[in-house]
């Protein structure tokens, strides 16, 4: 490693510790907006979850066996192993690493490209095995909330495809990186919501 580089740690580091000492917060207003949104749209179809679960309990015990626990787990790797790589991507910006970051945002995006493809085999092989939304209520609520999911994890993956293109172009610094901070909340948030589905569908049966 460089003293360049060691330098420009040191640096990211004392900004980081000074802004976590002011209380800022990651990002920008809008996206907290954005998150808070999301956070309750799911406390709202969790809570559908559970109303249907405590309604048809045999249902929900028996169909989460029809399940591709494999598809569940992969996804759930996915997911996380691109959020990281994503916080990989902030903090190596924080530090004046540009080219760096750009390679983790690079990552994180083709790691997240596998979710949207895993599912796209696993509602494959659901259908082959009988597992439709006609299923059963267990089914119908299954492929809602995810179905769902899917929706916000793809406008993740379009902002990832747009803080990318800025950052190739040089619209972030090490002093002016909010837009990089707002994708990588957003990409939390949205890792934070599969975790609960993943516990619901593929575990907790």
């Amino acid at each position: 490693m460089t003293a360049a580089a060691v330098t420009g740690e040191v640096t990211g580091f004392k900004r980081l510790e000074s802004e976590t000492s002011k209380g800022r917060i990651p990002g920008n207003k809008g996206i907290w907006v954005g998150i808070t949104c999301e956070f309750v749209e799911f406390l709202v179809l969790f809570a559908v979850y559970f109303i249907a679960r405590a309604h048809f309990p045999a249902e929900f015990e028996q169909g989460g066996e029809k399940l591709s626990r494999l598809a569940g787990t992969t996804i759930t790797l996915l997911m996380v192993t691109s959020s990281f790589f994503i916080a990989c991507s902030v903090a190596t910006m924080r530090a004046g690493q540009r080219r760096a970051s750009i390679g983790w945002l690079i990552a994180g995006l083709v790691v997240a490209l596998g979710y949207p493809l895993t599912k796209f085999f696993e509602f494959q092989w659901n259908m082959a095995n009988g597992v439709t939304g006609d299923s059963g209520i267990f089914f119908t609520v299954y492929y809602y909330l995810t179905l769902n999911h899917l929706v916000h994890a793809t406008w993740g993956i379009l902002g990832i495809l747009w803080v990318l293109a800025r950052h190739l172009a040089g619209g972030y610094t090490s002093d002016d990186y909010s837009g990089l901070e707002a994708l990588a909340s957003y990409w939390h948030a949205t890792d934070i919501i599969w975790l609960v589905l993943f516990s619901f569908f593929y575990v907790l049966v």
